[in-house]
């Protein structure tokens, strides 16, 4: 079988379990386990559960500081600047995520940026959270270097992915979540874990030329998602979440995967905004609802059964997931099994649905 389904809540509880065998505290280990089981739970395998190895391995190798707590350094009105200690990624971008709730609801904007961070996950993560809230939240990350500039055949900048969520009422909220390539290097690194063939235009070789092999394309270059727009999307994200914050930058991001001596120093941005400072809640849910129905209306290309808004697929995707099981593939699920045996975690809790 290519994948089966297991029980999502006990893939918390494992994943939780063998962050807390390596020296994660129990709060810090829930925080991480349900951002990479999130990620799973909407189908984006490539920042799920398949991360939980190199994260342990990291912790491991002492190249993040677990005993750190993450710190408001600055705090000016909207403001602030949040120094994450290099601890867990997901551990700083909820507490900066909180930091911008926070500061919205006093002031109706949070702004909210981050140094000294690492992988922090999916961004959807932190946009559902701000959604429940009923908070419009714009997350920006830069990434390590895997992109060439338009023009260029070595990488200079990230993914740097953005995500924008928005809460709506019946209907389904607005939740863009997209890396600036053309795709995540996470999902070419499964390729190649997966031993598959990948699209030709999403990354060249290190030569420049379009590839087809995953390995050729790690080690050349993603393409950024519509040319030379999404190149300048990256290097926006990469001012905003580097240079503003005092993070790294550019090639100075450090690899999660390939740099075991410093840390990433990822820098994040949290944009937070108070929808009651505009509108009664409940007003502004109503209006989305509309809009997104007139969306909906549009007449339809041949072939095509339905419009989707940003994020609706995976919001089906995660609440089916969630009723019948997760699926993993078999080369992620053994690795999680040998983890468990590893670390005499007891796997065999995790319900496994037919």
């Amino acid at each position: 079988m290519d994948s089966i389904r297991y029980d999502w809540k006990r893939l918390e509880e494992v994943a939780a379990e063998l962050f807390e065998k390596v020296g994660v505290s129990e709060r810090h280990a829930q925080t991480v386990a349900q951002s990479l089981v999130h990620a799973d739970l909407r189908g984006i395998e490539s920042h799920g559960l398949s991360r939980l190895p190199i994260y342990l391995s990291r912790i491991k190798a002492g190249v993040l500081s677990l005993r750190e707590a993450p710190e408001i350094v600055r705090q000016d009105g909207a403001a602030a600047l949040v120094d994450g200690k290099n601890q867990l990624g997901a551990v700083i971008g909820q507490t900066a995520l909180e930091l911008a709730m926070s500061l919205a609801r006093q002031t109706g904007i949070g702004f909210v940026g981050v140094r000294h961070s690492n992988h922090f996950g999916s961004c959807s993560f932190y946009a559902e959270k701000a959604i429940e809230k009923g908070l419009i939240l714009l997350v920006l990350s830069n990434a390590p270097e895997s992109m060439a500039p338009t023009g260029g055949i070595r990488p200079f900048f990230g993914t740097n992915p953005i995500a924008i969520g928005i809460p709506a009422g019946q209907e389904a909220p607005f939740l863009l979540d997209m890396a600036t390539s053309v795709v995540a290097r996470g999902k070419i690194a499964l390729a190649a874990k997966k031993g598959e063939q990948i699209p030709e235009d999403w990354a060249i070789d290190p030569d420049g030329n379009p590839t087809t092999d995953p390995q050729r394309a790690l080690l050349g270059s993603l393409l950024p998602i519509g040319g030379a727009k999404g190149y300048g999307l990256a290097m926006f994200i990469d001012i905003l979440c580097g240079l503003l914050t005092g993070a790294a930058s550019g090639p100075a991001v450090q690899s999660l995967y390939d740099n075991w001596t410093h840390p990433q120093n990822i820098g994040h941005v949290f944009l937070t905004i108070d929808i009651q400072r505009f509108w009664p809640l409940t007003v502004f849910q109503s209006r989305m609802d509309e809009y997104i129905r007139e969306i909906k209306s549009v007449p339809k290309r041949a072939g095509i059964e339905e419009i989707l808004i940003p994020g609706e697929i995976e919001r089906r995707k995660m609440i089916e997931q969630q009723a019948n099981g997760v699926k993993l593939s078999a080369a992620i699920a053994q690795e999680l099994e040998q983890l468990c045996v590893e670390y005499s975690v007891d796997w065999s809790k995790v319900k496994i649905h037919d």
